[in-house]
């Protein structure tokens, strides 16, 4: 919704896009040419290689549309997986680069493997072709960061060996060198567990350690391989992959960590190196009936790829859904609570309908009771644990209406409804047959799409005559500043920043669903982009 997915180009494209700044000089006493490279529009880089158009392989690739701040070894660990990397030239001021691989085999194996797996670096998509250039002779004294990251990176290649001691400098280690990876848990709908990552990253190597832990609301996890090109493999098949349909999507880099200390070995960490260890204060392991129960329950999505696919037994899958907090997610019971208790709220301005609306973002809400003795108290029933989970993650310490409101797992297991004929002055309210819940459909692209509050909104569903200003001035009357605004190519969808976070989400609850006529209600969410 947020992001615009491109398609890679990948192949034999040649040509004019291979005319980089500067300028070809020819020399009377060779067949070689010297390109002149402006890298970053102060200093030049002497670049020497053989001008050729010809259509055939090459072990240089020409890598296009690198994002600004990428750095040399990231680049470099793209080509690791398939075999020695011998050499680097950065463009910074064209975002471009040039990497030689050892062989031109291993070339063609990556830009084979790329045709299929759509590379990214930080979450942006690349570009990988042939070079007209059979090999890169760059002058080392101007190219001295790049030889440096690469011998270091080398270094590790071939060594072969996991680093160990934790007290190593960072300068000692780039982050390409670390056997190990910080994973985080993109739109987590449904629980995930040490032992299905422990699943999924096995396919790349043997998996030593695995520490999980909640930080910034979101789940995390560390995982050391026993070698560094194994935690390289594993990133480059599996970032940006869900492990089920349309959601728990996986964002992966390199820890600045090279060993990790497991103390105890239970659902929350593990060193499989040590299966003496204690268990210490972890719950205990998921009972194999309750996994052979959910088994037919869950299907998972198969990551594509020539490095190895992402099959998980569904049971892996049914057990992490079923042990929904226990394991994955702290503050849920077995059951799973589906109900909410949320105070502090303004209980001059609160309805049941602002409730349902900013809570919907995250699931959807079946029933609202504000307590009829407590009015700055609601009680709010999602339709599941996950989504309940979800929304307190999300919600709890944000403000709405001018207060900070606290959002915790209620002991009631449902919101009951007033009694036939007793008037509770609208303060309880069901939504279970709403039109308005974003996640009914399963597999919906609304799964993909779950972020924190944010002060940037994603609005879809505009009609053709509806303007900027007309969007503009909609926003601005709920109260807040609109920072900035910026179409999607089609018009049917924008982003509007608004100058806060609490002036977003007052602008959310009162526009999402607004009649702009033409039989288009607007839709709005909260963003993970900013403008």
């Amino acid at each position: 919704m947020d992001g615009i997915v491109t398609e890679v180009a990948v192949g034999v494209k040649r040509g004019s896009d291979e005319l980089l700044s500067g300028s070809v000089l020819s020399s009377p006493n060779s067949n070689m040419s010297s390109m002149v490279v402006t890298a970053n529009g102060n200093d030049s880089k002497k670049f020497k290689g053989e001008d050729k158009m010809d259509g055939a392989p090459s072990r240089v690739l020409h890598i296009r549309k690198l994002p600004g701040e990428v750095t040399e070894t990231e680049v470099i660990a793209l080509g690791l997986p398939f075999g020695k990397v011998t050499n680097i030239l950065m463009l910074k001021g064209k975002n471009q680069a040039f990497l030689e691989l050892a062989t031109e085999e291993a070339a063609v194996t990556m830009v084979n493997y790329y045709s299929a797996v759509t590379p990214h670096l930080r979450n942006q998509p690349i570009y990988i072709q042939y070079s007209n250039h059979k090999e890169l002779k760059t002058d080392n004294t101007l190219n001295q960061r790049a030889q440096a990251v690469l011998q270091a990176v080398t270094a590790v290649q071939t060594a072969n060996t996991p680093l160990s001691g934790t007290t190593v400098s960072e300068s000692a280690v780039t982050p390409a060198q670390s056997p190990v990876l910080r994973i985080i848990i993109d739109n987590m709908y449904y629980p995930v567990t040490l032992d299905v990552l422990h699943q999924i990253f096995s396919k790349f190597g043997a998996v030593l350690k695995i520490i999980t832990f909640t930080k910034n609301n979101q789940f995390q996890a560390l995982l050391q391989y026993g070698d560094p090109v194994n935690a390289q493999q594993a990133k480059l098949a599996l970032d940006g992959q869900n492990i089920y349909n349309a959601c728990c999507t996986l964002r992966i880099d390199f820890s600045k960590l090279v060993n990790l200390n497991v103390k105890y070995n239970n659902d929350k960490s593990r060193d499989y190196t040590r299966p003496d260890l204690p268990s210490g204060d972890g719950q205990p392991a998921l009972d194999p009936a309750i996994a052979a129960a959910f088994a037919k329950e869950t299907s998972l999505l198969a990551v594509p790829g020539a490095l190895s696919p992402l099959a998980i037994p569904n049971a892996a899958a049914a057990a992490a859904a079923a042990a929904a907090g226990r394991v994955g997610m702290p503050g849920v019971s077995a059951g799973g609570n589906t109900v909410l208790l949320v105070s502090n709220l303004n209980e001059e301005m609160v309805t049941p309908q602002s409730l349902f609306t900013l809570f919907g973002v995250y699931g959807d809400v079946q029933r609202v009771k504000i307590l009829y003795n407590k009015k700055d108290s609601a009680l709010i029933q999602m339709a599941d644990g996950n989504q309940s989970q979800l929304a307190m993650n999300h919600l709890n310490g944000q403000k709405m209406y001018g207060k900070i409101i606290r959002v915790t797992l209620s002991k009631h297991q449902t919101v009951q409804l007033p009694r036939e004929g007793l008037d509770d002055q609208g303060l309880t309210k069901d939504f279970g047959n709403s039109p308005l819940h974003r996640f009914k459909k399963p597999g919906s692209k609304n799964f993909q799409n779950i972020f924190p509050p944010s002060a940037t909104l994603h609005l879809s569903n505009i009609p053709p005559s509806v303007a900027e200003e007309d969007l503009r001035t909609l926003f601005a009357n709920t109260g807040g500043t609109v920072k900035a605004f910026k179409f999607f190519q089609d018009h049917k969808m924008a982003l509007l920043q608004m100058a806060t976070v609490e002036e977003a989400i007052q602008a959310l609850i009162d526009l999402h669903n607004y009649n702009l006529g033409e039989n288009h209600h607007l839709r709005v969410s909260f963003s993970k982009s900013t403008i």
